[in-house]
């Protein structure tokens, strides 16, 4: 195929090569992608600690039973677990809600900061909900805030100068997101995981994520949880050298993947973004209701139907991803800094579109 041949070539490194692959091709030449909703030869059945997670905690945090997941694994990457949406109906909503919402809202941080005035940013939802109702399809309609979004980070705030974490820089990290987090960590056999720092990168149809290790975490024994909702998007997994060729697998709305073991330290990459297959303006899985009767202490909320048409018209053209991670082992401490950098500086415009980047940044072509 063309992509194994590109991995042959000389010159620039192989992952390099199939995210260029990735990056130009059309949708219709992607054979080489893993679908795990039809899983091949590569994927297997992985196993999940059911009796971890009692069905009420599940529940709770919007998701099925655990007996009721599929997981999977890809051979020659121990420790990288896949978790095609195991989501309750109507229950991505309330994430997709937090993400546009909630947690760009002060004091997390986001990219908008860089360039706006503080009193800018308090209340993007606020100044861009009519504006995203009303939108069209006219590429020629001005952006609202919202779509200008590009990360939010949460908890332990990442130094996009210093690609550090430090003690003086965090925010409470939100509850919510901390439960289901704990849940998925806790059913892949990965008991008292606290989340501590979450990255939200939000993509549209030109956006792509650069070649990167995530490595800043001072505890690599705690697995990476990623959540992604509403487009799909080709995710390139590779080795401990960008030398190894990595392998191209779809993200659907819904779907959950945890990075631990040798899998936590390897390349990894977002070369593109996707309309869903299923050739609508949304997945059906968003399509769904909540349903009325939510459990008692459930995380989930309910999203008013102004609310939703917001969200789903954002979403017509993006995808959200939810990055959380442990940063400190149980009783680690940072270690002193001789010195002080500004904490949670994020790249700048210039740096946001170097495609060679290890941070974890977009790269949009067009904006």
């Amino acid at each position: 195929m063309a992509a194994a041949a590109l991995t042959r070539e000389g010159g620039e490194d192989a992952f390099r090569r199939l995210f260029r692959f990735y990056r130009q091709r059309d949708a219709s030449d992607l054979r080489g992608v893993v679908d795990f909703s039809v899983p091949g030869a590569q994927v297997f059945r992985s196993q999940l600690s059911i009796s971890s997670v009692s069905d009420q905690d599940a529940y709770r945090a919007g998701l099925q039973p655990v007996s009721q997941w599929k997981a999977y694994g890809l051979n020659g990457y121990p420790g990288f677990i896949f978790i095609p949406n195991p989501f309750l109906p109507g229950c991505q909503r309330h994430w997709v809600k937090q993400c546009l919402k909630l947690y760009p809202q002060k004091p997390n941080v986001c990219n908008l900061d860089l360039h706006m005035a503080p009193e800018k940013t308090i209340d993007l939802w606020g100044q861009s909900k009519e504006q995203l109702r009303r939108k069209g399809s006219s590429k020629g309609e001005p952006r609202s805030l919202l779509e200008k979004l590009r990360w939010v980070t949460l908890g332990y705030h990442y130094n996009w100068d210093t690609k550090k974490y430090s003690a003086n820089h965090h925010t409470p990290f939100p509850s919510d997101l901390a439960f289901l987090s704990e849940q998925v960590a806790t059913a892949c056999g990965f008991r008292g995981f606290q989340a501590q720092a979450g990255i939200l990168n939000y993509y549209h149809f030109d956006s792509s994520l650069g070649i990167h290790v995530d490595e800043s975490e001072l505890d690599h024994s705690r697995p990476l949880l990623s959540f992604s909702f509403g487009q799909s998007s080709i995710f390139l997994l590779g080795g401990l050298k960008r030398e190894e060729a990595p392998t191209a697998m779809f993200m659907h709305s819904g779907d959950i993947m945890v990075m631990s073991g040798f899998s936590r330290l390897l390349y990894h990459a977002v070369p593109r973004v996707l309309p869903n297959p299923e050739g609508r303006a949304l997945p059906s899985c968003l399509d769904q209701a909540l349903s009325s009767d939510l459990p008692v202490g459930s995380v989930i909320e309910h999203s008013s139907d102004e609310d939703w048409q917001v969200c789903a018209k954002y979403l017509q053209s993006s995808r959200i991803n939810m990055t959380i991670r442990q940063v400190l082992a149980e009783g680690q401490k940072f270690p002193e800094e001789s010195g002080t950098n500004r904490e949670g500086q994020a790249p700048s415009e210039d740096s946001h579109r170097q495609e060679n980047s290890r941070a974890k940044r977009h790269k949009p072509n067009t904006d």
